[in-house]
């Protein structure tokens, strides 16, 4: 087995940032900011719980309010706060290595490590065969919003989840027997679980080195050189998106040197094992809200014309309904439930069917505006009211997600969540980027 370096796999092992011993980590962590996207009451009640306590809901942006009035005096404010934690030592810097973390919520618990990955072992474009791969299609508009909040920002804090392929469990798995110290231990807010951070020292992570060497080779020997995906995105594609961006941009204006060095070059993210038992694939579901005063259901009716187009057929079915060989999509307008049939799809997930004719409303037509949800329950209550409709899709075999990359590229975007909406990753970690 040959021996490689980190920056072989794609990694990096960085220099974490962490509060102040004493700090109120239940406080600290929130969850990360492109979740409740459609329910302002949460980021009201985590604002209510933090109070003047320092935590990381004053380091970033809830995706709620992007591209809303207030934006720029809140990302003003991120940056005084950033610059103010660092300043009067709310953040201590830790020497270089990486946190073991383990997660408990909706009776499930993970591991995963905490570490940086190298964006120039990464690339979100179409038909990309690097090192680190995108799992959905990159909506490149949905990148500026985010970079206003990157771009020149000292620090980042990560939300990104990257998976790896690792059956026999060589990689994280042994690190509990590493040696370590544990830095955090605490429940999570609105219902986020419990989680404990233990760190690792550089010179103790030398078995996962080794694991993921061998790893690699195997990854090597069933892609083929140059074909190898050996870090898969779970979740924060479009963070990661934003990252690589940022260091594209930035690395025009630093000399080979500095690129080679520069901490921008990295970002800070959880790699787990998509064979721990504690990772489950949850669908995310659409709600569509009317523009220009129409009906759900008159939704509902535009969206089969566009089924119909794109496929075979098309058609509303009562509730329940199912039917050999074709997609079945259970859809609430106005609060009316019915079966969404489609014969003959065009793709091979109901979500690739869907998201073609939505995209049509969305972008083209501008009829309805579209917010990605986790959770039937939330769809229902959303889509009871006027105006509104919901569409509930089916699970993905997690197993599928590495051969089906490596195989046809990128999914249809928003086609699986590790987890539900209070499983994502809560804001703990950050890395200074310059």
């Amino acid at each position: 087995m040959a021996k490689y370096d980190w920056g072989t796999f794609g990694l990096h092992i960085p220099e974490i940032m962490l509060p102040k011993e004493g700090t109120d980590y239940s406080k600290w962590a929130v969850v990360a900011c492109d979740q409740y996207t459609s329910e302002p009451e949460y980021w009201k009640q985590a604002e209510e719980i933090v109070g003047d306590a320092p935590s990381t809901l004053n380091l970033m942006l809830p995706e709620i309010f992007l591209d809303k009035e207030g934006e720029a005096e809140k990302i003003a404010a991120i940056r005084k706060t950033m610059a103010e934690y660092i300043a009067d030592g709310t953040l201590r810097t830790l020497p270089k290595g990486c946190m073991l973390v383990k997660r408990t919520a909706e009776g499930r618990t993970r591991l995963g490590l905490v570490i940086a990955t190298d964006l120039e072992a990464y690339d979100y474009n179409k038909g990309s065969k690097s090192l680190t791969r995108a799992t959905e299609g990159t909506i490149v508009e949905r990148i500026p919003p985010r970079l206003r909040i990157r771009e020149g920002a000292p620090i980042e804090l990560p939300h990104i989840m990257v998976l790896i392929d690792d059956p026999e469990k060589t990689v994280i798995e042994p690190l509990v027997n590493a040696p370590q110290e544990v830095m955090y231990d605490t429940d999570l807010m609105l219902n986020g679980g419990h989680i404990t951070g233990s760190f690792i020292k550089e010179e103790d992570l030398e078995g996962a080195k080794e694991a993921l060497s061998a790893l690699f080779d195997k990854a090597v020997e069933k892609y083929g050189e140059g074909e190898v995906i050996f870090q898969a995105m779970g979740d924060g594609n479009h963070s990661l998106a934003t990252a690589k961006t940022n260091w594209e941009n930035l690395k025009k204006t630093l000399s080979p040197e500095e690129i080679e060095t520069h901490p921008a070059r990295y970002a800070l993210c959880e790699i787990e094992n998509i064979y721990d038992d504690g990772i489950t694939f949850e669908p995310i579901h659409r709600v569509i809200f009317a523009n220009g005063g129409k009906s759900g259901k008159e939704l509902v009716g535009e969206l089969l014309e566009l089924l119909n187009e794109q496929n075979g057929s098309a058609y509303m079915a009562a509730p329940g309904t199912t039917k050999e060989g074709c997609f079945a999509i259970p859809c609430i307008a106005d609060g009316a439930k019915c079966t969404i049939i489609i014969e003959e799809p065009s793709n091979k997930l109901e979500v690739g069917a869907l998201q073609n004719a939505l995209d049509v409303m969305v972008k083209e037509r501008k009829s309805c505006d579209i917010d990605y949800i986790h959770g039937a329950a939330t769809v229902e209550a959303l889509a009871s009211k006027e105006g509104n409709a919901g569409f509930i899709l089916p699970g993905m075999d997690k197993f599928m997600l590495f051969p089906a990359v490596a195989a046809d590229g990128a999914l249809p975007r928003k086609t699986f969540s590790m987890g539900e909406a209070n499983e994502k990753r809560y804001y703990i970690e950050s890395r200074y980027i310059g």
